[in-house]
């Protein structure tokens, strides 16, 4: 079975392609570069890429800086620091990148249909997450619904699955998932801030440095602030 896996290269979707093997697929990653301030994210795609010896790995360029709209687009917004689990999940922060999801599964479902795959798989979750709205199952339900009305596959009755693996999992859970398939922690970057070393300090930071630390567990990554 054909499965194109969204890749980050973030914690999450580097587990999901590493369950996406061992639910025996032929992997396929797609990454993206939209300008983003945490471009250094895409190093570690490929890294993981090449650990898990993935069949190809694409990577897909176009700029959302031109409209903003997130502070990880558009530099002259600050990032959100040292916030508690609780203010996280309260209101959509200003890290939300408008429609980022949406995006990234039209560039997946593309692919997908383009070498006749049967599913694509991304890490979001709906639990220890930033409040996003495109990370929850409301909204894959209705994508997925998109998938089968959309798509020439779908209409014959072939419709191209979105697995969610991690969607109704805490970051504690995934980072066990993770270790019990493999994955090569070192190789990730959950970081916003787009520095050469993780801050530490970002909502995304946070949320892994006390995964890691509720288990009891090094976060292999070097950080400015730990």
């Amino acid at each position: 079975m054909k499965a194109v896996i969204l890749l980050s290269g973030g914690l999450d979707s580097s587990t999901v392609l590493y369950q996406a093997q061992a639910d025996g697929c032929e992997c396929y990653t797609i990454s993206f570069d939209y300008q983003q301030r945490h471009r250094r994210e895409l190093q570690s795609a490929e890294a993981i890429a090449r650990c898990a010896g993935v069949k190809e790995h694409q990577r897909v360029s176009f700029d959302l800086r031109q409209w903003g709209g997130s502070a990880l687009t558009d530099d002259g917004m600050n990032l959100p620091e040292h916030r508690s689990l609780d203010e996280m999940s309260q209101n959509i922060p200003i890290t939300y990148v408008p429609a980022r999801n949406t995006i990234f599964l039209s560039f997946g479902l593309s692919y997908a249909e383009a070498i006749a795959a049967q599913r694509v798989y991304v890490g979001v979750n709906a639990l220890d997450y930033s409040g996003y709205p495109d990370c929850r199952p409301d909204y894959i339900q209705a994508m997925q619904k998109v998938f089968e009305l959309g798509t020439k596959q779908g209409r014959e009755g072939q419709v191209i699955e979105i697995v969610t693996p991690l969607i109704d999992l805490k970051k504690t859970a995934i980072i066990e998932l993770g270790n019990q398939l493999g994955v090569p922690w070192e190789q990730t970057w959950s970081c916003y801030a787009g520095g050469d070393v993780a801050c530490g300090s970002c909502d995304s930071c946070q949320l892994r440095l006390a995964a890691f630390a509720e288990l009891g567990l090094q976060d292999p990554l070097p950080y400015a602030v730990n």
